[in-house]
């Protein structure tokens, strides 16, 4: 009863999304990952200068990295700082998750996406797709669907 709304309240725990994932794959898995992070990044984060458009998940060795997330550096960043954005970030995931995606990704011919960066108990953490590339047709029937629904709500409401 102090009267402060709670951090919960004034900040969206969303740094950034794929949006362009989810129309290409048909996501059938997700995972969560934390990010191994530079002090520049997270501050760019909280000024939301992260995109994920073309993010995606490799392994080498056994541990997964992400590659193609563009974190933009902070103008004002450290000088002694040599900030890359396109560099690859490792993940922080439990072995049996990790052995589950490779496993997939070998045998069934999946990808793993990055579909989302979002705040979590005061960490970064990073939401992973195991997808399937959508065909083109699946496209175009998903569109459909999209634009029935909309026609059905307008007729259903009484405005045509």
């Amino acid at each position: 009863m102090s009267g402060k709304p709670s951090k919960a309240k004034q900040q969206s725990s969303s740094i950034a999304q794929n949006r362009k994932a989810r129309h290409e794959f048909t996501i059938e898995d997700t995972f969560e990952a934390g990010l191994v992070l530079e002090g520049w990044e997270v501050k760019a984060a909280r000024a939301g200068k992260v995109q994920l458009s073309d993010a995606y998940v490799q392994f080498k060795n056994g541990e997964g990295f992400l590659f193609g997330a563009l974190i933009n550096p902070l103008p004002s960043a450290s000088t002694h700082v040599n900030p890359e954005p396109g560099r690859y970030r490792k993940l922080l995931m439990h072995r049996v998750e990790l052995d589950r995606m490779m496993g997939a990704i070998e045998r069934k011919g999946m990808t793993a996406v990055a579909l989302a960066i979002y705040w979590k108990n005061g960490r970064i953490k990073a939401q992973i797709g195991l997808a399937r590339g959508t065909k083109q047709h699946d496209k175009r029937a998903a569109e459909k669907d999209r634009d029935w629904g909309r026609e059905k709500g307008r007729i259903l409401k009484g405005g045509r």
